[in-house]
């Protein structure tokens, strides 16, 4: 009997299994990032008012004083701002993303920054006696803003970790991999009460037992996304045989794709490496799969980068762009613009505009272009060399469904094609396309075998493993002198 039939036959007698209700995640109240946020709002409140009874037992001169409304009213703007500052430097997360040093060293570099914005207001609005003393001024309201966040957060992780404990926070999760490495994870979960995961089941990737240990087996690997679809977990813990490469990745993909955070034993990290960021769990053996690859402020300044990019070279170089679209629609005939449809994040379908560069009258299917392809117009031929044909493309970026920078956007044709081949192909669609990329800079083949194919992904993995606000700035001032120097695709 064939494995596909063997998955079948142990899909059928579970059967039963189906019944299982959907898992129920934590109250939102109950959810570490709001008690955290929860604690940081005290935090700040209380350090406002703690600072504002130093300054006047240290600043005799500073005679000003407030009403309790105008305390309150200063001290939730300020609380706001801080709430700001934090989120930017990714503090607003579920448990398990950092260790507590991680955190508390995560604090004090956002509490040092914020506070040097905060000093240069307090110090412009001081007392003489205040601005004569500008460095205690800072010292002073970073260590006490600092001292009150780190309680709070250390009361908040406490909390927390009591609750977990004791059962009043539970998080739904489903185990995934072999009989004896699923029983192996189980009995360190069932000792490490704190983690607070509350097993719906097993799923695993072999025929055998209806059971493992009192969990119920809910299926097999084949039929992942149907039980995830069913039971809807928070996590799930992946502890598969790490010989089996292909197949733990078509299961972090069907995980990712299902909303689920994932978790894997250490020993797997080399075969997940390049497709989500990675940290490891304090005092647990497993190490999470963070479906948030950049810190929220350089998500910010990314989309930001891509606005204020898009925008400048459209309306900057709108003659210019006139004038390249006159040329295209007199030298040969047809429209001015190639569209075509493009994979994009999530693997939302859209519509990618360029100037057109080859002849219209061609009724090839989908294909790339070749060295001195004969369908390129000598106008194309240029605008290929110089990337001017990707102009248009700055439309996306402004919709939203690309980035300057990012993994190339592949035709709906080959992105099914490249994933019947590699089933972690589609990993490259949880960031958003890219105009330019990582690869685009080092490389400029089309990958048409299996092995050029997995060369281009070890490039989209790099960038989305390293993805950072300076790599994208370093990729930009490559494409530039890429663009410089006229070695685009001809």
């Amino acid at each position: 009997m064939s494995s596909t039939a063997h998955h079948s036959v142990l899909d059928a007698a579970l059967a039963p299994a189906a019944g299982i209700p959907p898992a129920q995640s934590p109250s939102r109240l109950l959810r570490p990032r709001m008690m955290q946020l929860m604690a940081d709002l005290v935090a700040f409140t209380a350090s406002f008012f703690a600072y504002q009874g130093l300054r006047t037992v240290l600043f005799t001169d500073d005679v000003r004083t407030f009403g309790l409304v105008q305390n309150l009213l200063v001290s939730g703007i300020i609380s706001l701002a801080w709430v700001v500052v934090f989120w930017m430097g990714g503090l607003y997360k579920d448990m398990y993303v950092r260790s507590p040093f991680d955190e508390l060293f995560a604090v004090i570099r956002q509490t040092f920054f914020g506070s040097a914005v905060f000093f240069l207001l307090i110090y412009l609005s001081s007392p003489p006696s205040y601005q004569e003393s500008p460095r205690l001024v800072f010292v002073l309201y970073w260590v006490m803003i600092t001292s009150f966040a780190v309680t709070g957060r250390l009361m908040a992780r406490g909390l927390q970790h009591r609750l977990r404990e004791r059962g009043v926070i539970r998080i739904p999760a489903v185990v995934l991999g072999s009989h004896v490495r699923a029983e192996r994870l189980l009995a360190d979960l069932a000792r490490e009460r704190a983690w607070g995961y509350d097993v719906v089941g097993v799923i695993v990737n072999e025929t055998g037992r209806g059971s493992v240990g009192s969990t119920p087996v809910l299926g097999t690997t084949a039929s992942l996304p149907a039980i995830l679809d069913r039971v809807r977990p928070t996590e799930v813990l992946i502890s598969m045989d790490h010989s089996d490469h292909t197949e733990l990745l078509r299961v972090v993909a069907e995980c990712a794709d299902a909303g689920c955070h994932v978790k894997i034993v250490p020993d797997m990290y080399e075969i997940v490496s390049g497709q989500a960021r990675t940290h490891q769990i304090y005092g647990s053996p497993l190490i999470d799969v963070n479906p948030e690859l950049m810190q929220p402020w350089e998500a910010f300044a990314k989309r930001a980068l891509d606005l204020t990019v898009s925008l400048a070279v459209l309306a900057l170089g709108l003659p210019i762009w006139l004038i390249l679209a006159a040329a295209v629609k007199m030298t040969s005939k047809g429209p001015v613009f190639f569209v075509q449809e493009r994979v994009g994040r999530n693997g939302v379908v859209f519509r990618m505009a360029k100037f057109r560069s080859m002849y219209a009258n061609d009724r090839r299917g989908p294909t790339w272009t070749k060295e001195n392809d004969p369908r390129v117009t000598p106008l194309g031929r240029f605008i290929r060399k110089t990337h001017l044909d990707e102009i248009p493309q700055l439309w996306n970026v402004l919709r939203g469904e690309m980035s300057l920078v990012g993994p190339r956007p592949e035709q709906p044709f080959y992105v099914e094609k490249f994933t019947a081949m590699l089933p972690y192909y589609r990993r490259r669609h949880k960031v958003r396309p890219g105009i330019t990329g990582w690869w685009q800079v080092k490389t400029k083949s089309n990958p048409e075998s299996r092995e050029e194919i997995e060369n281009r992904l070890r490039y989209d993995f790099f960038y989305i493993e390293n993805i950072s606000f300076k790599l994208d700035l370093e990729i930009l001032v490559r494409t530039v002198f890429v663009m410089l120097r006229g070695h685009g695709r001809a």
